[in-house]
């Protein structure tokens, strides 16, 4: 009965122990989620999302000066900052805003020469068009659908759709397409038939369905359709139209290395630095069975 009791003592004069070094160290070391948060603004490190993981899941969160004092409004434009950083969220305005509103921020109208890029991996159909000294960013169309994967068209029936340097005149627009509206790519090109490549028809058109082309909603390919028939109506010889597997930015170079298409893609990028730094559609040519931007 006595040795119980002692043990039961004991006990006791651990858990008093056990219960004053936590309150020392609470002192000594409080938690790091204690960040006052006040109704007055005070200003906070710009720096948002570095590269800095937690583990309980892997997105960035904001480097915070502990000394510093929070609103809640910071808190929440910093998660919603981080959200839109880690997972690609940032607004679109060439997609969001309408065909008219971005002709008349860029005080453009239908019927100027207008440029097209196609990115497969981005589902992304952009439009430029030529405001007199340069091409500026008219509007962006999602892809409703393409079939295939990254990497050119090689023949009839891959069902591929392709990728290069393509030119619309008049005679390839279909207004009566049963695909809604469309227009030709002139697939093959002189690139594609130096490789024998061989296909027909591959076609930029409504009805978001995809054998091979490049499939908008029919809402869509009629706001397209219509940039290319005024412009061509109004003079424009012929619509270049660049198809490409993706952003050709280093860093996604980088990524695909590896690749079967790398070196195809490099010879790509060449047309689309052009333009990114002039802003003006290259010229190209074929040359050695490689496509060539010339002056």
């Amino acid at each position: 009965m006595l040795i119980a009791r002692a043990w039961l003592i004991l006990v006791d004069i651990l858990a008093y122990i056990l219960l004053f070094i936590s309150l020392v160290l609470f002192y000594l070391y409080p938690t790091l989620s204690k960040v006052p948060i006040l109704d007055e603004k005070k200003q906070v490190s710009s720096t948002f999302c570095p590269e800095v993981t937690i583990l309980t899941g892997n997105l960035p969160l904001p480097k915070l000066d502990l000394n510093a004092t929070l609103t809640e409004a910071d808190l929440r434009r910093m998660g919603q900052k981080c959200k839109a950083e880690e997972y690609g969220m940032h607004e679109n305005i060439f997609l969001k805003e309408t065909l008219d509103k971005r002709l008349d921020v860029l005080s453009a109208k239908m019927g100027y020469p207008i440029f097209i890029r196609i990115f497969k991996e981005e589902a992304l159909l952009e439009v430029w068009i030529d405001t007199g000294i340069e091409y500026e960013h008219l509007k962006d169309y999602s892809i409703c659908a393409y079939s295939g994967h990254l990497g050119p068209k090689l023949k009839e029936g891959d069902r591929q759709a392709p990728e290069g340097f393509y030119k619309v005149r008049k005679r390839q627009l279909n207004p009566n397409s049963k695909y809604h509206l469309s227009f030709n790519l002139g697939y093959p090109n002189a690139y594609d038939r130096k490789y024998k490549r061989t296909g027909s028809f591959l076609m930029v058109h409504g009805n978001c369905v995809s054998i091979g082309c490049y499939a908008m909603t029919d809402e869509k390919i009629e706001e397209i359709y219509a940039l290319v028939k005024t412009a061509l109506n109004q003079g424009q010889k012929h619509v270049n139209v660049h198809a490409y597997p993706f952003r050709m930015t280093s860093a996604n170079m980088n990524l695909y290395e590896g690749n079967n298409w790398y070196e195809f893609w490099v010879n790509l990028k060449e047309g689309y630095d052009y333009f990114e730094s002039e802003k003006i559609p290259p010229k190209i040519k074929i040359e050695n069975k490689r496509y060539e931007v010339y002056e």
